[in-house]
């Protein structure tokens, strides 16, 4: 809007400063080089008489009223008129009145959020992780609102459904229409500098309130910090963190692989191998609750996940299940999917690009005592081996016909697709590990081949979540099934049987947190009691569905 208005602005002073060039050049004309006086005897005529003519002329509202001009010049003049009129009613219509109609007609985005707006997340600005984000406020009925400068992409977004504001977030004035001083937190989203600066400004506006600033540069933390940043996120250490977490080389690591909610009860991922004693069988078939102890709350087949999956659902090479239970428990189930307790050697592990997720995996890795061998397209030190990862011949060389898993943490999400159809073509039971950096790739990563992806958007939304929602406790960051601690009012006084709370929500309750202690043995008759902490799994929809109905 004020690109059209500085537009409209100089249009209009052009065409006022041309109208009183003319007007002086055509009186000068008329007297100078018409044939007769000029004025006719017995008339005064003025320079606004001469104005109205050239008003006339290049409008073509009026016309001819000092006509016929009889002198070359004057004829040259009128003709250079005529042809002025059509060039300034074609200079405007792009630049102006073209414009103008589309802003009359187009979607307002407000600029200023309402007065009664609290409690709220201010986010600058859009990107794939803050849809992530979004998401999580969404199905936890927290209110945000987006700061978008870009006026175009604010109508966008607005027209999809999203809050948000036509504002720039480096602008104190800006964060002051967002309500910044009555939100529950700020995160800063653009880049290391913008989001800098928005630190600043916010610290201008709201001096309390909470800032998330995310960097991808580890070594600009300092000065996020020093500009009054409270959390500090760097979303590739984050994910290269995950990743470093799936890699299964022992039964059991020292990285750990699964979230922890009692003294010995935890929440894990554990994919299924080809020579699994439980391959071949569906769910349902293989009674893994009655024979191991744990519940199946979710699953990854063929890079469709449902959470609860149904009882049809296939364990063979590819499919990962969520699950909870006692750790002792959890351990018998990983012998059970797994094919062996595996002994290493040189490049069990092979970490493909060697970037900052890559280095995070190695050096995750290397605190672990796991061997890898490091594979990237560029010579530098730590690489093991270079060359294209997309090409069979330079993973053979890294050792990938003899590895037990290999890590793909390259940056371009059609390198890593293509790379884990060809691993997975040289060697069918290389446990795959895969980075997407945006949730729309997952599923195809999941389809070429891989047993576990990890979304950069996703654990970078949910990290930011696990930050600034404060209600309840995000407990399940990395995991692709939503795990909340939260009270649950509207459920008190139930029995577990009773409340039928997987049939209702398609959520399951795996703890209670009760007094202090985590409870995990939970019968059909267990009561539910007012003040107990609910420990809650499911998909983000349902997760919602349950804190709607019973919270």
């Amino acid at each position: 809007m004020r690109s059209l208005r500085k537009r409209v602005a100089y249009f209009l002073l052009f065409t006022a400063v041309l109208v009183i060039t003319v007007s002086v050049v055509y009186d000068f004309g008329m007297r100078a080089f018409e044939p007769g006086p000029y004025p006719p005897p017995g008339t005064e005529i003025s320079l606004l008489h001469s104005m109205q003519v050239v008003v006339e002329t290049i409008t073509a509202t009026g016309y001819g009223s000092d006509a016929p001009w009889t002198s070359p010049q004057m004829n040259t003049l009128i003709i250079l008129l005529d042809l002025t009129g059509v060039g300034l009613f074609f200079l405007a219509l792009p630049a102006v009145l073209l414009p103008v109609f589309r802003d009359a007609l187009s979607t307002t985005v407000p600029s200023t959020v309402d007065d009664d707006c609290r409690n709220h997340i201010v986010i600058c600005t859009y990107t794939e992780r803050v849809d992530a984000l979004v998401d999580e406020l969404t199905s936890n009925g927290v209110d945000y609102v987006l700061l978008e400068p870009d006026r175009a992409r604010a109508v966008d977004l607005y027209e999809e459904g999203y809050s948000v504001i036509d504002a720039d977030p480096q602008s104190v004035d800006a964060l002051q229409a967002a309500n910044i001083g009555e939100a529950r937190a700020l995160v800063a989203d653009v880049s290391d500098r913008v989001d800098a600066s928005i630190v600043l400004a916010a610290r201008e506006a709201a001096e309390d309130v909470p800032v998330v600033s995310v960097v991808e540069d580890p070594d600009r933390i300092s000065y996020h910090e020093l500009a009054g940043a409270d959390h500090v996120l760097t979303p590739r250490r984050l994910i290269g963190e995950g990743l470093a977490r799936k890699v299964t080389t022992k039964v059991e690591t020292d990285l750990g692989d699964s979230l922890q909610l009692g003294e010995a009860f935890e929440i894990a991922e554990i994919s299924v191998r080809a020579e699994s004693e439980l391959a071949g069988r569906s769910l349902g078939d293989s009674n893994i609750r009655e024979r191991y102890g744990v519940n199946v709350i979710g699953a990854w087949v063929d890079g469709d996940f449902a959470t609860p999956p149904p009882l049809s659902t296939p364990l063979e090479r590819g499919t990962t299940l969520v699950v909870t239970g006692e750790t002792d428990a959890l351990r018998r189930l990983r012998r059970a999917t797994g094919s062996r307790i595996r002994q290493f050697g040189r490049g069990e592990t092979i970490v493909v690009g060697y970037g900052q997720v890559g280095q995070t995996v190695s050096e995750l890795l290397d605190a672990a005592d796991i061997p890898q061998t490091i594979v990237d397209i560029d010579a530098m030190a730590g690489v093991d081996v270079v060359g294209d990862a997309t090409v069979a011949e330079t993973l053979r060389a890294a050792g990938i016909e003899t590895a037990q898993s290999v890590v793909l943490a390259l940056p371009d999400e059609t390198d890593v697709e293509f790379a884990t159809l060809i691993v997975r073509d040289i060697d069918p039971e290389t446990e795959i590990i895969a980075r997407a950096d945006t949730t729309d790739a997952v599923a195809k990563t999941y389809r070429a081949g891989a047993d576990y992806v990890l979304s950069l958007a996703t654990v970078s939304g949910r990290s930011i979540a696990s930050l600034v929602i404060d209600d309840e406790e995000i407990l399940g960051i990395e995991t692709n099934v939503e795990v909340i601690k939260t009270t649950a009012p509207g459920l008190a006084g139930e029995t577990l049987a009773g409340a039928d709370v997987r049939a209702r929500t398609g959520c399951t309750v795996v703890a209670v947190e009760r007094e202090g202690t985590t409870l995990t043995d939970l019968a059909a008759d267990f009561r539910l009691a007012a003040g107990d902490r609910l420990v809650i799994a499911g998909s983000d929809s349902d997760v919602n569905g349950f804190l709607e109905r019973f919270c």
